[in-house]
Formats: C-alpha cells, sequence, structure tokens
C-alpha cells in the first residue's frame, strides 16, 4: 500500500457532538455513532454533510502502543458558530495547524492504511506527530465497513 497524503494547513474550527472515552479493545465507536445520528437534525449552522470522527489522545499514547490506554472519541459535525447546542451534545475546537490527509478508500476496520501511515509514511517522511487531534472525515462516499467506502484521515504534523 503507498498512498501519498496532501498536505493541508487549516484555521482553528468548531465542532458540535457526542463524546466517549475508550480505548482500542474496549471500543465503543458504534455506541457513540448511533447516539449521535438521531441528534444530527437539530444541529444548527453546519457547513457540509460530512461527519467528523476524532481522537483525542492523551500525549504518550504513541510513545508505547498499549490498547488498553483510553482517549476521547468525538462522532460530530462542522458549524460556522455554536449559538445553540443541542441537549447531551457538546462544542470542541479543533486547533489550526498542518495535517497529512490521506485519501482512502477500504473498509474503515482495516487497520492496514494505519500501520502504513505510522511505520511507513510518517517516518520517511520529512513530518513528525503533532499533538493534536486525529480525525477522519467521512462524507457522501463512506460506507460503513464497505470495501468500496471512501473516506479522508487526517494526520496532524509538524516539521522535523
Amino acid at each position: 500500500m503507498k498512498i501519498t497524503p496532501i498536505i493541508e494547513v487549516i484555521k482553528a474550527r468548531k465542532l458540535i457532538g457526542v463524546y466517549c472515552y475508550m480505548s482500542i479493545s474496549n471500543n465503543k465507536t458504534r455506541k457513540l455513532w448511533e447516539g449521535f445520528r438521531a441528534g444530527v437534525p437539530t444541529i444548527s449552522h453546519r457547513i457540509s454533510t460530512d461527519f467528523i470522527s476524532l481522537q483525542n489522545y492523551p500525549k504518550d499514547f504513541f510513545r508505547q502502543f498499549d490498547p488498553t490506554m483510553p482517549f476521547e472519541k468525538w462522532a460530530a459535525v462542522e458549524v460556522s458558530e455554536v449559538s445553540h447546542i443541542p441537549q447531551g451534545m457538546h462544542s470542541f475546537d479543533l486547533p489550526a495547524g498542518k495535517y497529512a490527509v490521506f485519501e482512502y478508500k477500504g473498509a474503515s476496520n482495516d487497520p492496514g492504511i494505519f500501520q502504513y501511515i505510522f511505520s511507513e509514511w510518517l517516518p520517511t517522511s520529512t513530518y513528525r506527530l503533532d499533538r493534536r487531534p486525529h480525525l477522519e472525515v467521512l462524507g457522501e462516499k463512506y460506507k460503513n465497513n464497505d470495501p468500496n467506502s471512501e473516506e479522508e484521515i487526517w494526520i496532524p504534523i509538524q516539521e522535523k
């Protein structure tokens, strides 16, 4: 697998969604998204129809792999302003910064793309991982766990 990312520098963004703490070994993603989808129509000021799956990892998450280490996982959408937050939801300020954006086609439960990014692409690039949230943008071509699904994987980076 060889995918060349597009390097994007983004301004800060506002998100509204729901979150929970989970680990790789105690994955609650399905439950998180099921709870979020029902409330999406109540969110005002959406910028697009895309959904954002966001992981906010603790400081040492990538130093030594531990599948039981908890992290914050979000199911969200981007909004132009946070003037009304529906009950049970929260706002999240995604900080500005540089991202490596990988256009991925395949089942979202296939870990191969992340193995490629972290063990092949990143070590040989001119970048290192930055301490900002990781995310996936799930657009109209996203089909959960379908081999024909398409999504964007956004990895926070900075110059080495």
